[in-house]
């Protein structure tokens, strides 16, 4: 009996501990994730101020790991600058490749840094759903905002964070505006056509 009573005290003992040791894993994420998000805000922000997008300095780049605390599994709050864009490039682009991905990650960045859009990258992708003119399909088609598939989940989470960093190259020639190439929205024609992918057609402004 004695013995019972100390091999239960023991795996009682070695739970509390194993519970202490995991715990702070499992918080080490959120101050990481603060820190991605602050970040993100002032990557953010840089790039409203800047004529052009150019990298950040090294020491104020997002990280990997930072990037993916903030919103794992595509699941967090539309509420901060990386889960908007890692969503929207998410959701725009699923099935696709590489390419679509990151030229659609360019046309939303473009549009940050242009003075006819708005001034953050959840006030980007949202744009239009107080009047039900969405910008970003996505965000108003009534559907689930949550990622569904968590390996193309990270790859859109991956070209957030060099788009934000400023790493990523423009693909697009500037563009602003995007559509499928199984769609004819009838604004193309006042536009100029920058770019041609196997899914989609990009376009700035005249001018």
């Amino acid at each position: 009996m004695r013995r019972s009573l100390i091999g239960l005290g023991g795996y009682v003992t070695l739970s509390l501990l194993l519970i202490a040791l995991v715990t702070p894993c499992l918080a080490d994420d959120t101050p990481r994730a603060a820190m991605a998000i602050e970040k993100a805000r002032i990557l953010e922000q840089r790039i409203v101020n800047e004529d052009t997008i150019v990298p950040a300095p090294v020491a104020t780049r997002l990280t990997p790991e930072g990037t993916h605390a903030v919103d794992p599994d595509g699941t967090a709050p539309l509420d901060d600058a990386i889960s908007c864009l890692a969503r929207s490039i998410y959701w725009e682009t699923k099935g696709t490749d590489q390419r679509e991905m990151e030229s659609v990650a360019n046309v939303i960045m473009n549009r940050l840094g242009n003075a006819r859009f708005p001034t953050t990258l959840c006030g980007v992708v949202q744009q239009g759903s107080e009047t039900g003119r969405c910008q970003f399909s996505w965000w108003c088609d009534g559907r689930p905002d949550e990622a569904d598939e968590p390996d193309q989940y990270a790859k859109a989470l991956d070209v957030a964070r060099r788009a934000l960093n400023g790493t990523l190259p423009d693909r697009t020639g500037g563009a602003l505006f995007f559509h499928h190439r199984d769609i004819d929205p009838g604004w193309f024609s006042e536009l100029i056509m920058t770019v041609k992918t196997p899914e989609f057609l990009f376009y700035r402004l005249p001018g």
